[in-house]
């Protein structure tokens, strides 16, 4: 298989101008911009020039022609022989031609007058004015009106004047465009590099935050793109820093929980090793120890596996499909029940497809019906209930104080009355991030026996 390696310097897509610098694009923009206007206006006002100066000669030669066949002295002179000279026109040939062609003796110019002369002297028309070349590559501008039946009146001028005239103003237009293209090329420098220097500054900003990491929200001025942009960045600088804090506070909050049950567990450790061939320590008191010890390590186990579901800021790459959310619940029941002695569940569950992670979802669910065990008393009953496309659990404990409601979900909060109680404080946490990445909802209110009510809702699945 051949390999495919591009020069150095070129991009597969071509666009290698991208390589340099802004300010340089914006310069040979502009000056690609001005250089093409200045062209075009040059190129106009040459066209026109040559069209003005040709139209004046053309209705100089018609009039100066029309004024000859006015007058017969010019006609008998130009018959006998006299040079254009002596009748006071020494840069323009004067012809009389008829239909059988000029006379002799006429100071006729290299060339050879053709159909349209013809058709002015027989009548078809009444001028022409066109530009004839010698066979030396000699330019005239030869105008013919009538002169008289079967007669008429050709009067010859060179352009070399024109031709002059017109070198000399293409030339002073290509010396003002080629200075107007370079000053359009500093002009868009300038202009560039005065322009652009807010983003530069904006980017030695970000670039000293990607070094220092200061959060600091930068200085925004006025209300273009720019500040636009700078904007932008102080947005997602603040949503930086709280994931950062977010991240601080789960590690802080994850150290003291995680140091409560560490401790406990080294205690319990010591006090094994010391009581290791110690007669005055009860077979039973061991027992008790031992348990505590493995009570202490399942809950450790359950915090860490918490903390690392609440770890995970971004959806999970997990086999999303479509799965009764029904059937979740019913899973869910089942696996509390074993654990929950002494509670009662009542469960009324209707069909409701989701599109999701079905453990994800599972989990979450026996969070909800884990919390509302915990809280009802024994033989106390749970009521769950899934219609409409909502889950709700009711518990008959103590209830969510009013104070409270806005926190239970948070990471690690615990109320007042739950302290003494055994748990992480993250069940819940993991509860609302399950739902949010479903799109769906999480609300806990007082239950009607005065417990509280966790309500819970997974859109439908599409169809």
């Amino acid at each position: 298989m051949r390999s495919t390696a591009w020069p150095e310097g070129a991009w597969p897509d071509g666009r290698w101008h991208y390589r340099r610098s802004l300010a340089s694009r914006v310069a040979v923009l502009t000056t690609l911009a001005v250089g093409l206007s200045i062209t075009i206006m040059a190129f106009t006002a040459f066209v026109v020039m040559r069209q003005q100066l040709m139209s004046s000669l053309d209705q100089s030669l018609l009039n100066r022609a029309h004024k000859a066949t006015a007058i017969s002295t010019l006609s008998d002179l130009t018959v006998q022989g006299f040079p254009p000279w002596v009748l006071g026109a020494a840069d323009v040939r004067v012809i009389f031609v008829t239909a059988d062609g000029p006379p002799s003796g006429t100071d006729i110019p290299n060339f050879r007058l053709g159909r349209p002369e013809y058709d002015v002297v027989t009548g078809r028309r009444e001028s022409v004015v066109r530009t004839l070349v010698t066979a030396e590559g000699e330019r005239f501008r030869v105008a013919t009106v009538p002169a008289g039946s079967g007669q008429a009146l050709v009067l010859a001028q060179p352009l070399a004047a024109n031709d002059r005239t017109l070198e000399k103003l293409g030339g002073v237009l290509f010396v003002f465009g080629a200075l107007g293209v370079l000053a359009a090329l500093l002009a868009g420098w300038l202009v560039a590099r005065n322009g652009l220097r807010p983003v530069r500054r904006l980017t030695s900003a970000v670039e000293r935050i990607a070094v220092t990491e200061d959060l600091t929200p930068l200085r925004v001025e006025g209300d273009d793109e720019v500040a636009r942009l700078a904007t932008a960045f102080n947005q997602m600088l603040l949503a930086l820093g709280a994931s950062r804090d977010r991240q601080r506070r789960l590690v802080a909050d994850a150290s003291h929980e995680l140091r409560t049950p560490l401790t406990s567990l080294r205690t319990n450790l010591d006090l094994l090793r010391q009581a290791e061939g110690n007669a005055a320590l009860p077979p039973q008191a061991r027992l008790e120890l031992l348990d505590d010890v493995r009570g202490q390590i399942e809950e450790l186990s359950a915090l860490v596996g918490d903390l690392v579901e609440l770890a995970r800021d971004e959806p999970t790459s997990r086999v999303v499909t479509q799965v009764d959310l029904a059937e979740v619940v019913e899973r869910a029941v089942t696996r509390v029940r074993r654990r929950a002695h002494g509670v009662t569940f009542e469960v009324s569950l209707d069909e409701w497809p989701v599109v999701g992670d079905g453990n994800s979802l599972e989990r979450a669910v026996t969070n909800l019906l884990d919390n509302a065990a915990k809280w009802s008393p024994s033989e106390g009953t749970v009521t769950v209930r899934l219609a409409d496309g909502v889950l709700t659990v009711d518990d008959e404990g103590s209830g969510v104080a009013e104070a409270d409601r806005p926190h239970v979900f948070d990471r690690f909060y615990r109320a007042e009355e739950s302290r003494a109680m055994p748990g992480s404080g993250l069940g819940l946490a993991i509860v609302r991030q399950v739902v949010d990445r479903h799109g769906g909802r999480v609300e806990v209110s007082q239950a009607p026996g005065g417990g509280a009510r966790f309500s819970l809702w997974i859109p439908a699945a599409p169809g």
